[in-house]
């Protein structure tokens, strides 16, 4: 009874030290960075987001560039929309939206070779 107890004591310190040793290097890993510039609703809640963008970004490609239907409430160009930062007015660069995310998960951002990574400014109409 003695071993199967010392068992499990050694087993409980093992696992915490193993615990330890994961927060340890977690530690060292950046988390991403990056704030959202505009608030307000997008669409569609934020885990989904994190899961899905860029389904939704191919599906809104397919239906505008082979259906000729464009809704810009799920357009790239919206999404730059909120989300560029508001110094530099773009979702790229070391703390930018897109680009901090991107980076921690390894993963390479194609969208902006053909679309601008910047927000457009919205010009006053003149008189």
């Amino acid at each position: 009874m003695m071993r199967i107890a010392a068992g499990i004591v050694v087993a409980a310190l093992m696992a915490a030290g193993c615990a330890d040793a994961e927060e340890k290097r977690a530690r060292r890993i950046a988390l991403p960075v990056f704030k959202i510039e505009k608030g307000g609703t997008c669409v569609a809640p934020i885990e989904e987001m994190r899961r899905d963008h860029m389904t939704m970004l191919l599906h809104q490609r397919d239906r505008t560039v082979r259906q000729g239907l464009r809704e810009p409430r799920n357009s790239l160009g919206n999404c730059i929309e909120c989300h560029a930062s508001r110094e530099t007015g773009s979702v790229l660069g070391k703390e930018g939206f897109c680009a901090s995310c991107h980076a921690y998960a390894s993963v390479s951002i194609d969208c902006f070779e053909c679309h601008t990574p910047l927000r457009r400014q919205r010009t006053a109409a003149r008189p």
